[in-house]
């Protein structure tokens, strides 16, 4: 195993003065080979560069951004916990001896550790929002199609986005920034906010939420979302067999370089049959039209982002720590829409932030960013 690079597979050098981005490894730049944080893609691909940047980094070049280099990720971008045995496991600057969240692991660590002012994530199940929430950062998930996928090392292409990751609200308006030219937010924020509540949350993590939505002083409500637990099964078919899809042949030529929890789901991804993927998207519909429902009531819907306290390192690669990860983030993706995640105070808990996950409808990025901006004003450090 190659181990110990940690946070950076490969560091660039980044003069000038223009905003610091990380790119994750999944990422296509111009002259760098990509891993996507894998051996069994580098035993397959080899060292080969990049004839050309991925469209979506036009912005920041544009820009003057100065990449400062790629960075490191859960193994295929396959799981959450942020773990990888082939570059080593980013530490999370919380607390090392907790997992950093994946899959964009390094993109997490680096803004954390203020190496870079703005990373870029892929969020297909969490893999933005999970990192931030147990780095105590910020990452916006973006509107499913809003950010193009060409030149991206894919996972499930019909889930997978793009976005920002940074310390905090301002810098994901600039990584918005970045990736689309022109962006800017809207002039007010929503004020109409659905409160939903997961079952098995952490009490403390429940309570920290509440108290930040109460002092930003918005007009909750409580929302139910009864096709949630449908939503999160069908995800999972479709994420688990589109990821299998993708890897197929490099986990057939190689499949002593895929580590665990990966093997384990790209073997449970070529189980499914493709009935069980039409029947998914089925629930997708009628789980697309259930949230936009509740869209028409209220402006955004506010919930956790973990439903507990990141877990530790040792012993994280276990399947049911792999769901629970992902069990207030991956239903979300079934739908599209976009999701900021913020740290908030958790008083009583275990000396760790809180994570607030803010969700609004398809293409509503400009007015959601506002909104986590006045919930992070509000709630403090």
């Amino acid at each position: 195993m190659l181990g110990g690079v940690s946070t950076f597979i490969l560091r660039l050098d980044h003069k000038g003065a223009g905003p610091r981005l990380a790119v994750k490894d999944l990422v296509d730049l111009e002259g760098t080979p990509t891993t996507a944080g894998s051996r069994a893609l580098v035993l397959t691909r080899g060292e080969h560069a990049a004839a050309a940047d991925a469209p979506l980094i036009a912005g920041a070049r544009a820009a003057g951004a100065r990449i400062v280099g790629k960075v490191n990720l859960h193994e295929l971008a396959v799981a959450p916990t942020g773990v990888n045995p082939w570059y080593g496991t980013p530490k999370n600057p919380l607390d090392p001896t907790l997992v950093p969240g994946g899959s964009s692991s390094g993109s997490a660590v680096a803004v954390a550790d203020g190496d870079a002012d703005v990373a870029y994530g892929s969020d297909t199940g969490g893999s933005v929002r999970v990192p931030s929430a147990c780095c105590g950062t910020a990452g916006l998930k973006t509107t499913f199609g809003r950010v193009p996928l060409e030149g991206v090392w894919p996972l499930s292409p019909s889930l997978d986005t793009i976005g920002p990751m940074a310390r905090d609200v301002a810098g994901l308006v600039l990584g918005m920034q970045l990736l689309e030219p022109g962006f800017v937010t809207a002039g007010s924020e929503p004020t109409a906010v659905g409160r939903l509540r997961l079952p098995d949350t952490d009490p403390v993590i429940e309570a920290a939420v509440d108290r930040a939505l109460g002092e930003a002083e918005l007009d909750v409500v409580p929302v139910e979302l009864p096709g949630w637990l449908a939503a999160a099964e069908a995800v999972t078919a479709i994420l688990a067999s589109e990821a299998f899809a993708v890897n197929r042949e490099l986990f057939a030529a190689h499949p002593e370089a895929v580590a665990e929890p990966a093997a384990g789901i790209l073997g449970f991804g070529s189980t499914f049959t493709p009935e069980q993927v039409d029947a998914a998207r089925v629930v997708q519909k009628a789980w697309k039209d259930e949230l936009a429902g509740v869209f028409e009531r209220v402006e955004a819907i506010a919930l956790p982002t973990l439903l507990c306290f990141p877990p530790p390192v040792d012993g994280s690669e276990g399947l049911d720590t792999v769901i629970r990860l992902v069990a207030a983030t991956a239903a979300l993706n079934l739908a599209g829409v976009p999701c900021v995640s913020l740290p908030v105070p958790a008083p009583g808990g275990p000396g760790l932030p809180a994570s607030l996950q803010l969700v609004g409808p398809e293409g509503s990025e400009e007015r959601l960013l506002p909104l986590a901006a006045q919930v992070e004003a509000a709630a403090g450090p």
